[in-house]
C-alpha cells in the first residue's frame, strides 16, 4: 500500500487519506461497484489483478482474485489461482467467497462450475457443475456475465449468460438461479433483450424480499450468433425491472424510455430498503442525474411513464450534475459517486442520502481527484464499505490501472 496525498483535494488534505492498494505493472482494479465483495464487518474485500473495471479475460493466466485485509495494512493475498474465474460474491455472513470458473463456448459447449472457498484460501469446494443443458430446457449457457449476486439469506446465487448455439441469429440470454443448500439450477427467464442484465438481489432480509432481483433489459440490442454485442440498445434505451427468482412478479422502475431520459446502465439498492437508484442521461437539460425509485406493477416497458411509479431526483440540489457510477452504504445513509470527465480526470464525491422519500442529496464533499483518463477500461467506479466509513475507486493516473481507497471522514 502507498499513501497518496496528491489525490486528495486541497480542501480535504488535513482530514482525508487516499491509499493506493495495488502497485504492479499488471493492471488491477476493483470488481464492479454493485458486486457483493465485502465482508459485513467492513474489514475485508475482494479485488482483482490483470483485470479492468468491467471484468477480465477468462483465458488470462495472470488473472487472480485477491483478498484485501484493511486491518492488516491492506495486505493482499490471492484467493483464486486458476484461469477462467469470474463473477465473485461474498456470502452475507462473510465466511465464503463464491465464484464461477468459465470453460464455456457457444459453439463447443464446456462447463460452468460454481465453487466456493474461505477467504483464507482453505476448504475450496465445487458446488455445482453445469456441463449439460439447463434442466428443463435445451439451452446451454455460455459467456457468463462477469457479475453474480447472492440472496440476503445466503441460500441462492444468480448469474446471467448467453443461451445461443453459435449459429442462430437473435438467440436469447437468460438468468440462472443456483440453489446452494441442495445444489441445483433453474432458468428464471430468457429472451433476446437480456444481454446486460446486471442482476442484483435486494439487500432486504425478510423472507419474501430475499427472493427479489433487480434486472436490466436492453431493448433494441443487436448481437452476433455467438453472443458478441454489436449494438447495446435501440432508440429508447434500457429499462429496469424487478422480478422474483422463480420468474414471477415482473415489475417496472419508473426510469427512462421517454425520448429525453435514458438509463445509463448502472443502478443499485439504497441500503437495505426497497428503494433503488439509477443514473440517467438527459437531453434537456444536458445532465447525468441520480434518480431514486420504487418498482410498481409491470405496465409494458413504459419507463418513467409507468403508472403509479414513484421517483425522486436525488441530484437536483447539485448544479449541473454529471454523475455516472455510484453506490451506497448498507444503512442507506451515504452515497459515493464519480463525476466527469468535464472535471479534468474526473472526481469522486461523497453525499448524505435524504431521510425522506422526497429529499435530495446533501453535504456534498469532493473527496478524491483521481486523475483518470476516463476510458471505459479505466472507469473510476467508486463504492463504499458496508459501514460507509471508507470508499474505493480505480484510476490509471500512474499510467497503469490500479485500485485505491479513500478514508478519514467521520
Amino acid at each position: 500500500m502507498k499513501i497518496r496525498p496528491d489525490l486528495v483535494p486541497a480542501a480535504e488534505r488535513d482530514k482525508l487519506e487516499v491509499v493506493q492498494l495495488t502497485d504492479e505493472s499488471i493492471p488491477s482494479s476493483h470488481v464492479y461497484m454493485e458486486a457483493q465483495i465485502f465482508t459485513p464487518d467492513s474489514r475485508r474485500l475482494v479485488l482483482h489483478r490483470s483485470a479492468h473495471p468491467h471484468g477480465s479475460d477468462p483465458k488470462d493466466p495472470e488473472h487472480r482474485y485477491l483478498v484485501c485485509d484493511l486491518e492488516e495494512h491492506c495486505r493482499l493475498a490471492p484467493v483464486t489461482t486458476e484461469s477462467g474465474t469470474t463473477a465473485p460474491s461474498i456470502s452475507p455472513d462473510g465466511n465464503w467467497l463464491y465464484y464461477f470458473v468459465d470453460r464455456t463456448d457457444p459453439a463447443n459447449p464446456g462447463p460452468l462450475t460454481l465453487k466456493r472457498v474461505r477467504l483464507d484460501g482453505s476448504e475450496r469446494e465445487v458446488i455445482y457443475v453445469l456441463d449439460h443443458p439447463v434442466p428443463g430446457t435445451d439451452f446451454r449457457l455460455s459467456r457468463p456475465y462477469p457479475l453474480s449476486t447472492i440472496s440476503s439469506d445466503g441460500r441462492r446465487i444468480a448469474i446471467s449468460g448467453f443461451l445461443g448455439d453459435g449459429r442462430t441469429e437473435g438467440a436469447p440470454w437468460g438468468l440462472l438461479v443456483f440453489e446452494l443448500d441442495e445444489p441445483s439450477v433453474r432458468l428464471v427467464f430468457r429472451g433476446p433483450t437480456w444481454c446486460n442484465i446486471h442482476p442484483q438481489y435486494t439487500r432486504q432480509t425478510d423472507a419474501d424480499a430475499s427472493h427479489h432481483i433487480m434486472i436490466q433489459e436492453n431493448h433494441g440490442n443487436v448481437a452476433s450468433p455467438d453472443g458478441r454485442t454489436r449494438k447495446l440498445t435501440g432508440g429508447l434505451g434500457a429499462d429496469i425491472h424487478l422480478i422474483r427468482d422463480d420468474g414471477t412478479s415482473l415489475r417496472d422502475f419508473p426510469w427512462g424510455r421517454d425520448g429525453n431520459e435514458f438509463c445509463q446502465g448502472h443502478q443499485c439498492w439504497q441500503g437495505r430498503t426497497d428503494v433503488a437508484i439509477t443514473s440517467t442521461s438527459t437531453r434537456e437539460p444536458d445532465e447525468r442525474q441520480l434518480i431514486s425509485g420504487r418498482a410498481s406493477a409491470h405496465a409494458g416497458h413504459r419507463g418513467m411513464e409507468t403508472p403509479d411509479g414513484w421517483r425522486n431526483n436525488l441530484s437536483r440540489s447539485f448544479h449541473g450534475p454529471d454523475f455516472y457510477h455510484f453506490a451506497t452504504d448498507v444503512a442507506g445513509r451515504r452515497l459515493i459517486t464519480d463525476a466527469g470527465p468535464r472535471d479534468g480526470g474526473g472526481a469522486v464525491w461523497l453525499f448524505d442520502l435524504p431521510g425522506a422519500d422526497d429529499g435530495a442529496l446533501s453535504n456534498a464533499r469532493k473527496v478524491v481527484s483521481p486523475g483518470s483518463s476516463w476510458q471505459k477500461d479505466t472507469h473510476i467506479h467508486p463504492f463504499l464499505a458496508p459501514d460507509g466509513r471508507s470508499g474505493f475507486f480505480n484510476s490509471d493516473e500512474s499510467g497503469t490501472l490500479q485500485a485505491y481507497m479513500v478514508r478519514g471522514w467521520s
